[in-house]
Order: C-alpha cells, then structure tokens, then sequence
C-alpha cells in the first residue's frame, strides 16, 4: 500500500506542473499577439506615409480637378498649388491651434469670380439649401464654390512637429475653438461673405427657436462681413413647417436687423419647407416663385 500511494504522488505532481507550464505559455502568447498588434497600430497611425495622407491629397485633387472640367469660370485654378496652399495650413501645428488666418494663403490662392445676386447664405438648413442649389443654378452656397465643394464633409488635421496628415482621431468642431477643421470653414466663410454683392439671400431655420443664432458661422462671421458699398439687400428666407414655427417677427430676426448695415435693405419671408421642395422637384419653376 504504501509502495502504490509513494508512486502516485509523483504522477499527481508531474501533471500539476505541466498544467501549469501550458497555462504559462498561453499567458505569454496572448501577451506577445497584445504586443505585435499594438506595436503594428501605433505604427500604422504614426507612419509619415499614412493612407489617410495620401488619400486625403488624392480626394481634394479629384474633386479640384472635377469642379474645375464642370466649372471652365474655374480653369484659371492649379489644383496642385491648392492642395500645397491647403497642406501649409495645419501640417506641424497643434490640431488645436490652427487660427483662421493660417488659411489666408489658400483663401487667396484660389482664383474665384464674384457672383453677385445669386449668393445663398444659410443657418440650421444645410440640407434643404445644398438639396435646392444642386437643382437650380439661381443660387450657390460656399459649398458650390471651389473651395467649399473640394473640403465639404472632410476631416483633416496635423500634429506639433510632424509633417503627418491624418483623417481620423481630430478634434471635433466643439472640442476646442481653433481647430483645424472649424477654422477652415470660418476662414472660407469670411471670404464668401467678403465677396458677397448686390442682393444676398440667407436660408434660416424657422424651426427652432433661434433662426439667427448668435453663435452660428452665419452671426459670428458672416453677416459682420457685409458691407453696404458691395450689398444693396438681404433677403431672409425663413424655411418654416407647414402651420408651425417662427415668424419673421422673431427677436432673434429683430437682432438681425440691428447687426446689419442701416443702410442695407432688409426683408424676410417664411416660406413653407414643403413649397422650397416642390421647386426641388420641379427644375422649371422660376426661382423667383420658390419664395
């Protein structure tokens, strides 16, 4: 009896230690499959020759270069110096501390023509503005023009001392003032409000409670811009829902009316949301009817 247990204690032993011998090498293969996938991440978002970088260059170069073929007013615009223009920007910067006059040289780089008349500022109705400009020509927004249609619904931003590019992990538009992204569209928007003439139309939402926020693109840079020697009206379009919404006697609209030039004409009208979509519909409406 005690020959058979004095056997069967080292047989018990041996399998302890082997059980704990494969548990150690799992452990230590999931530690190194860990290491190599984190090590293969990190180097994928910090390699300086980034996809994202180079399909970033690619889609505003196409896009430059499609507008250019749809829009010859555009032919005298060198896509490539665009893009070098747009790059300076933000590349080595603080995706954080971009101001908007870091695009000066890209905003004057880009050769656009004035149209006066047919310029289409919009708050709160980005949808409904770009859906009728994309049907009818009497108008265009910032987003028709060259610069807007190339960055509209990108992302893109730098890193401090670093000559990368990337399109994702940015600060978004209310994560900090002077990013990247936010800056360039109140850079672009100061210029298309700068160049605006004669009679200038603005899409607000009727919908809301404040048609013209104070805080909007449209109130803090925008509508400061406009200068009676170049503007002899605005127009509102106030886009409301059937039986419901603002008037155009909104407060909100009152403070418009004080922030802009006296000497400016100033007029407004709600339009229903359902009337702006049957001229969407029916491209041969005269635009003067849509409102």
């Amino acid at each position: 009896m005690e020959h058979e247990e004095s056997q069967h204690f080292p047989r018990k032993r041996r399998r302890t230690r082997l059980c704990l011998i494969m548990v150690l090498c799992a452990v230590l293969s999931l530690v190194v499959i860990l290491a190599i996938s984190l090590g293969v991440a990190h180097s994928h978002v910090l390699s300086s020759s980034s996809p994202s970088s180079e399909s970033l260059k690619k889609t505003i170069i196409d896009r430059c270069e499609a507008f250019i073929q749809k829009n010859k007013s555009s032919s005298a615009n060198n896509c490539q110096k665009i893009w070098s223009a747009f790059e300076q920007a933000f590349v080595g910067r603080d995706p954080c501390n971009v101001p908007m006059e870091a695009y000066d040289p890209l905003i004057h780089t880009v050769i656009q023509d004035p149209v006066c008349n047919r310029m289409l500022f919009w708050s709160k109705t980005k949808k409904i503005a770009h859906d009728f400009t994309e049907k009818r020509d009497c108008f265009l927004t910032l987003e028709d023009t060259l610069v807007g249609f190339v960055m509209n619904e990108l992302t893109w931003c730098g890193k401090e001392e670093s000559n990368e590019t990337f399109t994702t992990g940015c600060p978004g538009w209310t994560d900090c003032v002077n990013n990247t992204v936010r800056s360039f569209w109140n850079r672009a928007s100061a210029a298309f409000a700068d160049a605006a003439c004669g009679d200038v139309t603005a899409m607000l939402n009727g919908s809301i409670a404040t048609p013209f926020s104070p805080t909007s693109v449209f109130a803090t840079i925008e509508v400061k811009r406009f200068k009676a020697a170049k503007i002899k009206s605005l127009s509102v379009v106030l886009v409301t829902k059937e039986n419901e919404g603002t008037t155009c006697d909104d407060p909100s609209l009152q403070d418009l009316q004080k922030e802009i030039d006296p000497k400016l004409k100033y007029n407004c009208k709600a339009v229903p949301e359902s009337k702006i979509q049957d001229c969407i519909s029916h491209p041969d409406t005269a635009c003067g009817a849509c409102w």
